[in-house]
Protein backbone atom coordinates (compact mmCIF):
# COMPACT_ATOMS: atom_id res chain seq x y z
CA UNK A 1 0.00 0.00 0.00
CA UNK A 2 1.33 3.46 -0.95
CA UNK A 3 2.11 6.02 1.72
CA UNK A 4 0.12 9.23 1.84
CA UNK A 5 2.09 12.43 1.63
CA UNK A 6 1.75 14.85 4.49
CA UNK A 7 1.44 18.59 3.88
CA UNK A 8 4.43 20.75 4.79
CA UNK A 9 3.77 23.57 7.23
CA UNK A 10 5.73 26.33 5.45
CA UNK A 11 3.84 25.96 2.19
CA UNK A 12 6.91 24.70 0.33
CA UNK A 13 7.48 21.25 -1.08
CA UNK A 14 9.80 19.04 0.88
CA UNK A 15 13.44 19.25 -0.21
CA UNK A 16 13.19 22.71 -1.82
CA UNK A 17 15.22 25.65 -0.61
CA UNK A 18 13.69 29.04 -0.02
CA UNK A 19 14.96 32.25 -1.50
CA UNK A 20 15.26 33.81 -4.93
CA UNK A 21 18.40 31.99 -6.08
CA UNK A 22 17.51 28.55 -4.81
CA UNK A 23 18.37 26.76 -8.04
CA UNK A 24 21.70 26.20 -9.72
CA UNK A 25 23.10 28.63 -12.25
CA UNK A 26 24.48 32.10 -12.26
CA UNK A 27 22.79 34.38 -9.72
CA UNK A 28 20.93 37.29 -11.23
CA UNK A 29 20.63 35.69 -14.68
CA UNK A 30 17.35 34.60 -16.17
CA UNK A 31 17.13 31.61 -18.46
CA UNK A 32 19.77 29.07 -19.25
CA UNK A 33 21.22 30.68 -22.36
CA UNK A 34 24.89 31.27 -23.00
CA UNK A 35 26.66 34.16 -21.29
CA UNK A 36 28.34 36.20 -24.05
CA UNK A 37 31.70 37.62 -22.97
CA UNK A 38 32.94 39.37 -26.13
CA UNK A 39 31.75 39.88 -29.71
CA UNK A 40 33.62 40.78 -32.87
CA UNK A 41 31.30 43.45 -34.26
CA UNK A 42 33.48 44.33 -37.25
CA UNK A 43 33.63 40.73 -38.49
CA UNK A 44 30.19 40.81 -40.11
CA UNK A 45 31.05 44.16 -41.69
CA UNK A 46 34.44 43.11 -43.08
CA UNK A 47 33.63 39.50 -44.01
CA UNK A 48 30.89 37.54 -45.72
CA UNK A 49 30.04 34.70 -43.32
CA UNK A 50 29.69 31.32 -45.06
CA UNK A 51 29.44 28.89 -42.13
CA UNK A 52 29.71 29.06 -38.34
CA UNK A 53 31.19 26.51 -35.96
CA UNK A 54 31.33 26.17 -32.18
CA UNK A 55 34.71 25.34 -30.69
CA UNK A 56 35.91 24.93 -27.13
CA UNK A 57 38.77 27.04 -25.80
CA UNK A 58 41.76 25.51 -23.99
CA UNK A 59 42.48 28.05 -21.24
CA UNK A 60 44.48 28.32 -18.04
CA UNK A 61 42.84 29.23 -14.71
CA UNK A 62 43.45 32.96 -14.64
CA UNK A 63 42.15 33.31 -18.21
CA UNK A 64 38.84 31.77 -17.19
CA UNK A 65 38.57 34.11 -14.20
CA UNK A 66 39.32 37.12 -16.39
CA UNK A 67 36.72 36.00 -18.95
CA UNK A 68 34.13 35.57 -16.20
CA UNK A 69 34.74 39.24 -15.34
CA UNK A 70 33.78 40.02 -18.95
CA UNK A 71 37.22 41.12 -20.11
CA UNK A 72 38.29 40.07 -23.60
CA UNK A 73 38.88 41.63 -27.00
CA UNK A 74 38.41 39.94 -30.37
CA UNK A 75 39.52 42.95 -32.44
CA UNK A 76 42.66 41.47 -34.02
CA UNK A 77 41.84 37.80 -33.47
CA UNK A 78 41.98 35.14 -36.19
CA UNK A 79 42.32 31.38 -36.35
CA UNK A 80 44.91 29.27 -38.16
CA UNK A 81 45.29 25.57 -38.86
CA UNK A 82 48.73 24.21 -37.98
CA UNK A 83 49.57 20.48 -38.04
CA UNK A 84 45.91 19.47 -38.04
CA UNK A 85 45.00 21.64 -35.03
CA UNK A 86 43.14 24.95 -34.93
CA UNK A 87 44.80 27.80 -33.02
CA UNK A 88 43.30 31.16 -32.06
CA UNK A 89 45.79 34.00 -32.40
CA UNK A 90 45.54 37.66 -31.45
CA UNK A 91 42.83 37.19 -28.82
CA UNK A 92 43.46 39.58 -25.94
CA UNK A 93 42.43 38.39 -22.49
CA UNK A 94 43.91 40.82 -19.94
CA UNK A 95 45.66 39.53 -16.85
CA UNK A 96 43.44 38.63 -13.90
CA UNK A 97 43.48 41.51 -11.40
CA UNK A 98 43.81 39.26 -8.33
CA UNK A 99 46.32 36.92 -9.96
CA UNK A 100 49.88 36.58 -8.81
CA UNK A 101 52.85 34.95 -10.51
CA UNK A 102 50.41 32.42 -12.00
CA UNK A 103 48.93 35.02 -14.38
CA UNK A 104 48.87 34.29 -18.09
CA UNK A 105 50.29 36.17 -21.08
CA UNK A 106 47.48 38.39 -22.47
CA UNK A 107 48.02 37.63 -26.19
CA UNK A 108 49.17 34.03 -26.12
CA UNK A 109 48.12 31.54 -28.81
CA UNK A 110 45.20 29.41 -27.61
CA UNK A 111 44.15 26.00 -28.87
CA UNK A 112 40.59 25.47 -30.12
CA UNK A 113 38.91 22.15 -29.41
CA UNK A 114 36.88 20.59 -32.23
CA UNK A 115 36.12 17.14 -33.59
CA UNK A 116 38.60 15.72 -36.12
CA UNK A 117 35.95 15.52 -38.88
CA UNK A 118 35.11 19.22 -38.42
CA UNK A 119 38.78 20.20 -38.50
CA UNK A 120 39.35 18.20 -41.69
CA UNK A 121 36.29 19.78 -43.31
CA UNK A 122 37.43 23.29 -42.39
CA UNK A 123 40.99 22.54 -43.53
CA UNK A 124 39.70 21.59 -46.99
CA UNK A 125 37.70 24.82 -47.27
CA UNK A 126 40.49 27.11 -46.05
CA UNK A 127 43.25 25.51 -48.13
CA UNK A 128 42.23 27.23 -51.41
CA UNK A 129 43.18 30.65 -49.98
CA UNK A 130 39.87 32.46 -50.48
CA UNK A 131 38.40 31.63 -47.07
CA UNK A 132 39.57 32.50 -43.58
CA UNK A 133 38.58 31.65 -40.01
CA UNK A 134 37.29 34.57 -37.94
CA UNK A 135 36.02 34.39 -34.33
CA UNK A 136 32.60 36.02 -33.95
CA UNK A 137 32.07 35.76 -30.20
CA UNK A 138 33.27 34.17 -26.97
CA UNK A 139 30.69 32.87 -24.53
CA UNK A 140 30.16 30.44 -21.67
CA UNK A 141 27.86 27.50 -22.33
CA UNK A 142 27.35 24.95 -19.59
CA UNK A 143 30.25 26.44 -17.63
CA UNK A 144 32.70 25.98 -20.50
CA UNK A 145 34.29 28.73 -22.58
CA UNK A 146 33.30 28.49 -26.26
CA UNK A 147 34.15 30.42 -29.41
CA UNK A 148 31.79 30.91 -32.33
CA UNK A 149 34.11 30.55 -35.30
CA UNK A 150 33.11 31.61 -38.81
CA UNK A 151 34.37 30.45 -42.17
CA UNK A 152 34.35 33.71 -44.11
CA UNK A 153 35.54 35.51 -47.22
CA UNK A 154 36.73 39.11 -47.17
CA UNK A 155 34.47 41.83 -48.56
CA UNK A 156 35.65 44.48 -50.98
CA UNK A 157 34.90 48.15 -50.29
CA UNK A 158 32.08 48.26 -52.83
CA UNK A 159 30.45 45.22 -51.18
CA UNK A 160 30.51 47.04 -47.84
CA UNK A 161 28.96 50.14 -49.39
CA UNK A 162 26.22 48.07 -51.05
CA UNK A 163 25.39 46.40 -47.72
CA UNK A 164 25.16 49.79 -45.98
CA UNK A 165 22.94 51.12 -48.77
CA UNK A 166 20.67 48.06 -48.61
CA UNK A 167 20.29 48.36 -44.82
CA UNK A 168 19.42 52.07 -44.98
CA UNK A 169 16.83 51.40 -47.71
CA UNK A 170 15.24 48.65 -45.63
CA UNK A 171 15.20 50.93 -42.60
CA UNK A 172 13.49 53.71 -44.60
CA UNK A 173 10.87 51.29 -45.96
CA UNK A 174 9.99 50.00 -42.49
CA UNK A 175 9.87 53.55 -41.15
CA UNK A 176 7.52 54.61 -43.97
CA UNK A 177 5.27 51.59 -43.41
CA UNK A 178 5.10 52.46 -39.72
CA UNK A 179 4.08 56.00 -40.56
CA UNK A 180 1.34 54.80 -42.92
CA UNK A 181 -0.03 52.40 -40.31
CA UNK A 182 -0.10 55.17 -37.68
CA UNK A 183 -1.63 57.63 -40.16
CA UNK A 184 1.19 60.16 -39.99
CA UNK A 185 1.91 62.05 -43.22
CA UNK A 186 5.51 63.05 -43.72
Amino acid sequence: MAKKSTPVDSGMKAGKKSGKNSGKGTPGRKGGGPLVVATNRKARHNYRILETYEAGLALVGTEVKSLREGKASLVDAFATIDDGEIWLRGLHIPEYTHGTWTNHAPRRTRKLLMHRAEIDSIMGKVRDGKNTLVPLQIYFSGGRAKVELALATGKQDYDKRQDIKRRTEEREVTRELGRRIKGINA
